[in-house]
């Protein structure tokens, strides 16, 4: 019987990035499922200045770096670099661009605010992973997107991505964390996704594009909502319909849940 292939979509996992309730989560979600059922896993996450690439042995992978990937009619160089928990038997893939990446910070400024590129960010984030899978002809059942950063998956997946083969028949689930900021991103964001799909919508309705706004898009596009963590359901208050959408509340320990929601929402129970 085929594995069920699951592709994570991460901000953020530890031990590469700081310890978080959300990285940890990360790093044990994907080794929980190879242990408990036949799954295949690919974890991406974006390589940050933070991450010492010597000590983590991070190494480039050739064939799959040098695409050149357009944001806003620039181009910027795709480089992928992989890294190995042993302990788990689990490879974790990097997208990494000088431009984007090199900073320290990795999702906030000292001040808590997000980057005035972080729409950028995240689209060459986004539009990164979903294309190096394609290089890696590894074909997702279940697309797992975890956080804010990652929010631009559902919409690319659901639109841009809809008639792939690769895609077109993958599960969306979003995963919402304790990661506001407050300020705002850039408001060109709609017209830099390059999504001919939407390009006669208007998706992004709110004037300023907020985390909210973010968090409302995701789900919008996503087959599944789930709340991360715990003080997840205060922020979203009045940002989504619970009944509206497929939701699932946070619980103690999130593993299992997302074990039965996976096998669930293939078929399989």
């Amino acid at each position: 019987m085929e594995p069920t292939r699951i592709l994570y979509i991460y901000q953020e996992i530890f031990p590469y990035t700081p310890e978080t309730f959300a990285s940890k989560i990360c790093r044990e979600l994907p080794q929980f499922m190879q242990e408990n059922g036949n799954f295949e896993v690919r974890v991406f996450v974006p390589c940050y200045g933070v991450i010492n690439e010597r000590r983590n042995q991070l190494h480039e992978v050739q064939r799959l770096s040098g695409l050149n990937m357009i944001v806003n009619d620039n181009d910027h160089q795709l480089i992928i670099k992989v890294a190995s928990i042993q302990s788990a038997r689990l490879q974790i893939y990097f997208i990494d661009n000088e431009a984007f990446f090199k900073r320290r910070a990795m999702l906030l400024d000292d001040n808590g605010e997000s980057f005035k590129d972080s729409d950028e960010r995240m689209i060459f984030y986004t539009r990164g992973v979903l294309e190096t899978i394609k290089k890696l002809r590894w074909t997702p059942n279940i697309i797992h997107c975890n956080g804010w950063f990652s929010s631009l998956a559902p919409l690319f997946i659901k639109t841009m991505y809809s008639s792939d083969p690769f895609y077109a028949k993958s599960k969306v689930i979003f995963s919402i964390y304790n990661d506001k900021f407050n300020n705002g991103i850039n408001k060109k964001l709609e017209k830099k996704l390059g999504v001919k799909e939407i390009e006669k919508q208007k998706v992004i309705k709110d004037k300023d594009i907020s985390w909210e706004t973010l968090i409302k898009l995701a789900s919008e596009y996503s087959d599944v909502i789930t709340e991360g963590e715990k003080e997840v359901k205060t922020l979203t208050k009045g940002v989504i319909d619970p009944k509206t959408h497929t939701y699932i509340k946070y619980k103690e320990d999130m593993k299992p849940i997302y074990l039965n929601l996976y096998n669930e929402i293939l078929g399989k129970q």
